[in-house]
């Protein structure tokens, strides 16, 4: 047999596709769409790179309605900024209207996206980047309408733009007006493409939709109010997600519609953050305040306080003790001393070896009475950069953490100085007071975040606010308790008094201290935590003071009596040794133990 006669025949050649035409554009592929757009790669003869072109899934119905569009999408293409796509063409072909991008160098989030997600960092740096443009976009009247995967373009470098500005906007928003209806439209779609950026940064940490739903807009439908799905991270992703970014990016699709982030710019600031804190490492929290500190200071100087120290300063030295109570008065002063004496330029000078200064009177016999003017006059004068409103805030704020420390002293138990109590007490309240301070408006949005809601349904139970650290966490990309400490320790103190200035976490066990300086930052925390309870509504207060007692009894041998005495500024005389007194205005002791007494004390106390 013939190698010719033995070989088999050529397979028939296949037909060549069909080439689908778009105009002057031949249509390559489907990038994807939803039920609002469609995106097509496209090829344009005697071009040599593909664009995009983004086109509405409902057409337009008529002239007037085109016009319109084309005025939107124009408006849109108008706006310059380096995270939005520029259109190179928008145009109507057949009826159907289109926006076309050109698409050198960058690909898609959908094609940019692994199976497995992306890691956490290089998933906040792109979704700030579309939070910019988004933001801008909507500060300047425009919106997008259906922000899809598909729509984000990305290029090597990790640069990102949007895509599709105004391409699915219903006619009703395309009508020109002004009025408040029109402005309230604008304001809910401003709203919801930041809904649906937040079902992106879920999608892109999970590497599969939310609700195994690719298009954001059917998510959202299926969100409250309008459904009962909820969409919120899950335990086991392929990349590790920190718990800040993981209640930033819960919060972002929240089932509680008050909760979820209002605007572009405030869920970019808490990505911010985070990142700026995750590059920071350890000092990352104080990045945020860094500048902020420069220039206004850790706290404004108490009205008038500052002022009688300095004139206070230039007496005798006998009146130590008296301008100590004075300086005390004045957070600011109070802090800036402590921190001046901390720095590791003073202690390696004057106290090397003797641990970190926790009393004013220490501070004031350091660094001198010229040293305490100096200081007064350097503070920042009431109430820094703060409006009347903040102002107000700052000053209840104040009184609250005072208060605190008043409560602490009444709890100590016998023979510990009472000046530490007190300090290490309102210690514990930096980060509050800072972020009070220098984040006014995202200490309110933290405050409303953690405000529990009455339920919407008859018959279910109220919706819950969210905790402090979670809130926190959710605003600032940080915990309030980490931004004290960081302050705390660029102040130089050391770990041992970090420790002591982090409050107790709620969620945690509390057991009798093992040491000094655990026994003070348990009398801080309780006293902290009571006068929490006394800001919750009405109803709540009592047995809210009877977890206090609850939690701390044992280890301090506190009772319910004891809590309401100290809480009315009556201390129960029982805890405090004769040769100790105190006042709510003037918490030293009359008779100032030596540095290094309190283990001392305790070691007495317990025969040894």
């Amino acid at each position: 047999m013939s190698v010719t006669a033995d070989r088999a025949p050529d397979p028939a050649p296949r037909p060549a596709a069909a080439v689908r035409m778009f105009g002057r554009y031949q249509l390559l592929r489907l990038h994807g769409k939803s039920e609002r757009t469609m995106a097509w790669a496209v090829a344009e003869p005697g071009t040599p790179h593909e664009l995009m072109i983004v086109l509405p899934r409902v057409q337009p119905i008529g002239t007037v309605a085109l016009e319109r569009w084309a005025q939107a999408v124009n408006r849109g293409a108008r706006l310059n900024h380096p995270n939005l796509a520029q259109a190179v063409e928008i145009g109507v072909k057949d009826g159907w209207p289109y926006a076309a991008y050109d698409m050198r160098d960058v690909a898609t989030l959908t094609d940019r996206l692994p199976s497995q997600g992306l890691p956490a960092a290089e998933m906040a740096a792109l979704m700030v980047q579309a939070l910019g443009g988004l933001a801008f976009a909507h500060e300047g009247g425009v919106s997008h309408h259906d922000v899809q995967p598909y729509l984000l373009l990305v290029d090597d470098e990790g640069q990102l733009r949007i895509a599709g500005l105004e391409v699915a906007a219903e006619d009703a928003v395309h009508s020109g007006r002004v009025d408040a209806g029109a402005l309230r439209v604008q304001r809910d779609a401003a709203q919801r493409d930041v809904l649906a950026l937040g079902v992106l940064m879920h999608h892109a940490l999970c590497g599969l939709p939310a609700l195994d739903e690719p298009d954001t807009g059917r998510v959202i439908a299926r969100l409250p109010p309008d459904g009962r799905d909820i969409v919120r991270l899950s335990w086991t992703t392929a990349h590790p997600v920190p718990e800040a970014l993981r209640a930033i990016v819960n919060r972002a699709t929240d089932r509680q519609e008050r909760q979820r982030y209002r605007n572009a710019r405030t869920l970019a600031r808490a990505l911010e953050g985070w990142l700026q804190i995750e590059s920071g490492g350890a000092s990352g929290p104080l990045a945020l305040l860094q500048d902020k500190l420069r220039a206004a200071g850790v706290l404004p100087s108490s009205p008038g306080a500052a002022a009688q120290a300095a004139k206070l300063a230039l007496m005798e030295k006998e009146r130590t003790n008296e301008l100590a109570e004075v300086v005390l008065q004045d957070l600011a002063l109070a802090f800036e001393l402590l921190r001046a004496v901390n720095t590791a330029q003073v202690r390696g000078a004057q106290v090397s070896g003797s641990g970190p200064v926790l009393t004013v009177r220490r501070a004031i016999a350091m660094v001198g009475l010229d040293g305490v003017r100096r200081a007064a006059l350097g503070l920042r004068p009431w109430p820094g950069p703060l409006n009347d409103a903040g102002a107000a805030e700052l000053e209840t704020l104040i009184a609250r953490v005072k208060r605190a420390g008043r409560v602490a002293l009444a709890l100590r138990p016998a023979g510990y100085d009472s000046e530490v109590v007190y300090l290490i007490t309102l210690l514990q309240n930096l980060g509050r007071l800072v972020v009070q301070y220098h984040f006014t408006d995202e200490s309110a949005q933290i405050r409303r975040l953690m405000q529990p809601a009455p339920s919407g349904r008859e018959g279910e139970p109220d919706d819950p606010g969210m905790s402090e650290e979670g809130a926190a966490y959710a605003v600032l990309g940080t915990d309030i308790e980490a931004i004290g400490a960081a302050v705390a320790r660029h102040w130089g103190l050391d770990d041992s008094v970090l420790q002591m200035v982090r409050r107790l976490p709620m969620a945690a066990p509390v057991r009798s201290g093992d040491s000094d300086d655990d026994l003070l930052r348990l009398v801080g925390s309780a006293a902290n935590e009571a006068v929490d309870a006394l800001a919750l509504p009405a109803p709540q207060v009592a047995s809210a003071m009877q977890r206090v007692v609850q939690r701390y009894g044992r280890a301090l041998d506190i009772t319910l009596k004891d809590l309401q005495a100290a809480l009315q500024d009556q201390p129960a005389t029982r805890r405090v040794s004769p040769e100790v007194s105190h006042s709510a205005h003037a918490p030293l002791d009359a008779a100032p133990r030596p540095p290094g007494s309190l283990r001392a004390a305790a070691a007495a106390r317990a025969g040894r």
